[in-house]
């Protein structure tokens, strides 16, 4: 094996390691960026973020460096096919094939690692979303353009892998024939829950002056509106 061969290896292998030390930074930081997104997916609703921009950059620069290793590789496999004599032993080629065993192995159980899972709240938050199935909630609506409205709805289902609601405004509309109930579907951050009529207990007891949704008599709409005598409770309610 001359010099300048076992150089050219040498290089290879060394390329290959700064590839893989760089996909898992990459790896690490998408992996943050899955946990920041579960525990606070209303982030992505705010003006200016750019979480879903940068997660996207990083599974591009992923799968660049991934396709960046396997070329290195191939080309290494050549550098030693081209040195090894013709016809490895029954002992080589049982450590061969040992070896490709055991990195397809290391890749499941990294792959298997990478997966982000959900946290406990966001599960228990996940239920409660699909438990309001049936139950009226306030919802943030676009109505004209980028106009938006909060309006009473009912829950028609939720998705667990979108997070997306599919409600109904129940009253008819006004401004179209045959007064069509409109649907909508909305983010988790675009829905707020009623206290359950079961559990009057359960109701928020509000201060003066706090802001507050209130309901537009005999309709389904809703309005900003301020605490101005806090709720007292009756005997039946303790």
């Amino acid at each position: 094996m001359s010099a300048p061969d076992t150089a050219a290896i040498f290089e290879s292998a060394k390329e290959i390691d700064r590839l893989r030390d760089e996909l898992k930074e990459v790896i690490q930081e998408i992996n943050k960026l899955h946990k920041k997104l579960q525990t606070t997916p209303e982030v992505v609703e705010k003006p200016g973020d750019t979480s879903l921009s940068r997660l996207r950059h990083l599974y591009t620069r992923g799968k660049e460096l991934s396709e960046n290793e396997e070329n290195v590789s191939n080309q290494l496999l050549k550098q030693l096919d081209a040195l090894l004599p013709s016809g490895p032993s029954g002992q080589q080629r049982r450590r061969t094939g040992t070896a490709e065993g055991n990195d397809q192995k290391k890749k499941r159980v990294k792959t298997d690692s990478d997966i982000p899972k959900l946290s406990t709240s966001m599960r228990n938050h996940l239920d409660s979303c699909a438990d309001l199935k049936g139950e009226e909630v306030a919802a943030r609506v676009r109505v004209e353009g980028d106009k938006e409205e909060w309006l009473v709805v009912k829950v028609e289902n939720f998705d667990r892998e979108t997070r997306v609601f599919e409600v109904v405004d129940e009253e008819p509309a006004e401004d179209e024939e045959g007064g069509v109930q409109r649907k909508y579907k909305l983010p988790m951050s675009h829905i707020i829950p009623f206290p359950k009529k079961t559990e009057p207990g359960s109701a928020p007891d509000y201060p003066p002056g706090r802001p507050v949704l209130a309901v537009y008599p005999g309709t389904s709409a809703l309005y900003k509106a301020t605490v101005v005598n806090a709720h007292r409770k009756r005997k039946t309610d303790e």
